[in-house]
């Protein structure tokens, strides 16, 4: 018992340090201005444009540090960050409930962008701390809880396709900068311009983004423990299964990102060997794709919100993208994959759906729970994605491990009926996710929110919901402290 007792004062006095840290003497938060959803936007912007400047170099030292089975180390690689980031995510999420968003910003843009100097200094360490930053690679999971905070329900799912269009808009230009400059200068040069951004993006975390969690939407104690049930991702997982809302949420997560991480994987080479796509064309592609999908997360989002409504939006989403993965699965064409690469940019308006739907029906104290949970998943398809697609490109021997042939070589099946495989695995799997889609209710009831079973009976979290007490039971969960 004197051990225990030991162990709680030293971690209440390191909660007293973090919050000196986060929190000015005067109690004031720091930051610049109250919070918004720009502040988030500017976030995720930075952190994937430093990424996006990566994007040629990291295909090119992918293949000197292992020129055999590239792509399936990639795979490996990926695999397993995928599943840190599936163990950690509710963690993280559970926390940044109790501890506030800011200081979990930090934390999780600082290790995800940690591996970016290492690619010219070491790419064995690079590959390594890629692996290793899955435990804090979820910065969506906190942005979205971030956003969770400072908006109200009818508002939240345009602020996350802004969000969303904000990531795409990273790619739309970096990819290409990156390439010209890595021609032109050489790839240090861009590991030192991406590392650069990244650095911002902490300084920015750091100086400008104020807390968005009320204080009284946090437990009375930043001692408040952190229960075991609500950092296992299993257990979590074991609670989806309690909700019929949930768990169908979940699964048309798993069904619909499987094949998208793993087409995020591979599919940049595989325009440039399959298809046959320049450099040139490459960057102009994505370009062009996530012009279009800023279009889509932004303007037509909210109008598909609001005629049709939010499940009707994900189903549409889905559609998309299953007729997106077969045309890229059957094209042999380039033409092909431009007209496939702009359905694709409208069937990016699912993910802000499916946000914005569990967000609606989680309790305002907890939406850093549920968005942990759902990026907890997403983090399990980004491992097994790329391996997926990697195992089945080799088994119809598309080969996708030599960068260095020219295009016109690149090794094909000649009389191939499919070029792409992979993508009509990846249709099956959407087209699964879609009928599972069909049963989620388009209103879910008080007792049916995650929150709801996520609570526990200890006195710090019985705090931490808002004041209205039982009374707020009855309603919608609106964010009124959404102003801080």
């Amino acid at each position: 018992m004197t051990g225990e007792k030991k162990k709680k004062k030293r971690l209440n006095r390191s909660i007293l340090l973090a919050k000196k840290i986060i929190i000015k003497d005067g109690g004031t938060p720091q930051g610049i201005g109250e919070p918004s959803v720009y502040h988030a936007v500017v976030v995720i912007f930075l952190e994937f444009f430093a990424w996006g400047l990566l994007t040629t170099p990291m295909l090119a030292v992918l293949h000197q540090t292992f020129p055999q089975h590239t792509f399936l180390m990639n795979g490996l690689i990926h695999g397993v960050k995928g599943l840190l980031s599936f163990l950690s995510a509710p963690l993280i999420g559970a926390l940044s409930d109790v501890w506030g968003r800011k200081s979990f910003l930090l934390l999780t843009v600082f290790f995800t962008c940690a591996p970016i100097p290492l690619m010219k200094i070491s790419p064995w360490w690079y590959f390594a701390v890629i692996s290793m930053s899955g435990v804090f690679a979820v910065t969506f999971s906190v942005i979205f809880a971030y956003v969770a905070d400072i908006t109200q329900e009818h508002e939240r799912s345009t602020a996350y396709g802004l969000v969303s269009a904000t990531f795409a808009a990273s790619l739309v230009t970096s990819p290409a900068i990156g390439a010209y400059l890595s021609v032109t200068y050489g790839d240090t040069l861009v590991v030192i311009l991406a590392t650069a951004v990244a650095l911002l993006d902490i300084c920015f975390i750091l100086v400008a983004v104020p807390e968005s969690l009320p204080e009284k939407m946090r437990p009375a104690s930043w001692g408040a423990p952190i229960s075991w049930e609500q950092a296992d991702p299993f257990a979590s997982l074991r609670k989806v299964g309690q909700d019929s809302t949930v768990l169908l949420i979940c699964i048309t997560v798993f069904l619909s990102y499987l094949p998208e991480a793993g087409q995020y994987s591979s599919f940049f080479l595989y325009l440039r060997q399959v298809i046959r796509f320049t450099s040139e064309t490459v960057a102009a592609f994505i370009a062009v794709v996530g012009i279009l999908s800023i279009l889509a997360q932004t303007v037509v989002l909210g109008m598909l919100m609001r005629s049709i409504g939010n499940k009707n939006t994900i189903l549409l989403g889905l559609g998309f993208q299953i007729l997106q993965l077969a045309w890229y699965g059957f094209g042999s064409q380039p033409w092909m994959m431009w007209a496939a690469g702009a359905v694709a940019a409208m069937s990016s308006i699912t993910f802000p759906a499916i946000s914005a739907i569990v967000s609606r029906n989680a309790d305002p104290d907890q939406q850093g729970v549920v968005q942990g949970m759902i990026t907890g998943i997403r983090g399990l398809c980004n491992g097994l994605g790329p391996a997926l697609y990697g195992f089945v490109f080799y088994l119809f021997h598309v080969e996708l491990t030599d960068t260095d042939v020219p295009p016109a070589l690149s090794s094909r099946t000649p009389s191939a009926i499919i070029p792409g495989p992979p993508f009509l695995f990846g249709a099956c799997s959407v087209l699964l996710s879609l009928l599972v889609a069909l049963f989620i209710p388009e209103h879910t009831g008080p007792g049916m929110r995650p929150g709801a079973y996520k609570k526990h009976s200890n006195g710090a979290q019985s705090h931490s919901h808002s004041p209205q007490g039982s009374g707020a039971e009855g309603k919608e969960p609106l964010l009124e402290d959404s102003s801080v």
